[in-house]
């Protein structure tokens, strides 16, 4: 079988073609398993509401795992990790509840301010759940050129505490992401959405000489997230063609490499590029193509490798 062959096919397959997810996959590029890094939980009909997203877009509606698994089940997507998107300390602890109801949730990257008196102690508490896998930090909350050395105390506690780091901002950031990298060599570092690249047919011009420089450190790794959102266009109506999409993808292969490329949707947030099939095909029609070992990394391996998250049977 094709490989784009099966990526079409898997579709109409629906459920029965991930029947059994763990079961070694013919000599056809197929990953044996599929872990979408990169998901929002949330539920604005709580009686506290919800700080994100805003009440007036269309992401404003209760969005939970059975939601994610109606879009993902059907490719073969099983399992997430969640990025908390809520500023709420609390909000860390209502996503490992719903985790523990939900066994496709496999972790958490949740969110602490580093400026906050109470960091080292909120993430010594939340650290001592195994579904706690780090934190983010989004550079509109939390500016990596500002107080650098205060970040630089926060990353070692996340590394004493075996955890990781992602980051999320614009593309001008990197360097900022690189020198924490260097500083902290120990922390594991993913980068979110790919740098802000930008759209793949008009990429900030320096975008391409950033993500080399990131790229060199070898604790960082990316997440390719975001690639439909960042298209110039209607919402929702971003090309479907792989190839419009080479230009970012080829730079990270060629930067990143096989071992510290991630899959991550950004959904439901994603939508606003393409519906999650259309997400999902772009990038599994790249990486099927560069065989079955890259696969096996791309789509989960190297998830384990960058988050340390344990199987959940």
């Amino acid at each position: 079988m094709q490989r784009r062959d099966w990526i079409k096919a898997t579709v109409s397959m629906g459920l029965a073609a991930c029947a059994n997810s763990s079961v070694a996959a013919e000599d056809d590029g197929v990953p044996t398993r599929a872990i979408d890094t990169h998901t929002h939980f949330y539920d604005p009909t709580r009686p506290q509401g919800v700080p994100w997203p805003p009440a007036d877009t269309p992401l404003y509606r209760r969005v939970l795992p059975a939601d994610w698994q109606a879009v993902a089940t059907p490719l073969g997507v099983t399992e997430t990790i969640v990025v908390e998107a809520s500023p709420w300390v609390e909000d860390n602890q209502w996503v490992l509840d719903l985790a523990s109801d939900n066994r496709s949730i496999i972790g958490l990257v949740g969110n602490l301010d580093p400026r906050d008196a109470d960091f080292e102690r909120n993430l010594a508490r939340f650290a001592g759940n195994p579904l706690f896998l780090g934190i983010r930090w989004r550079t509109d909350l939390v500016p990596l050129d500002r107080d650098p050395s205060q970040l630089d105390v926060a990353a070692k506690r996340l590394a004493d505490h075996g955890l990781t780091l992602d980051l999320n901002g614009p593309c001008d950031a990197l360097p900022a992401a690189r020198r924490l990298a260097l500083a902290v060599p120990n922390l594991r570092i993913v980068i979110n959405h790919l740098g802000a690249s930008g759209d793949p047919q008009s990429i900030h011009p320096r975008w391409h000489d950033h993500i080399r420089d990131v790229a060199a450190c070898p604790n960082v790794f990316m997440k390719v997230s975001a690639l439909a959102e960042q298209v110039r266009g209607e919402p929702g109506e971003a090309p479907a063609d792989t190839e419009y999409y080479l230009p970012v993808l080829d730079q990270l292969w060629e930067s990143f490499g096989p071992d510290r490329l991630i899959f991550g949707s950004n959904w439901p947030v994603s939508d606003r590029g393409a519906p999650y099939e259309t997400v999902y095909r772009i990038v599994a029609d790249y990486f099927t193509d560069k065989g079955d070992e890259a696969a096996e990394k791309y789509f989960w391996s190297n998830s384990r490798v960058a988050y340390r998250w344990r199987p959940r049977g």
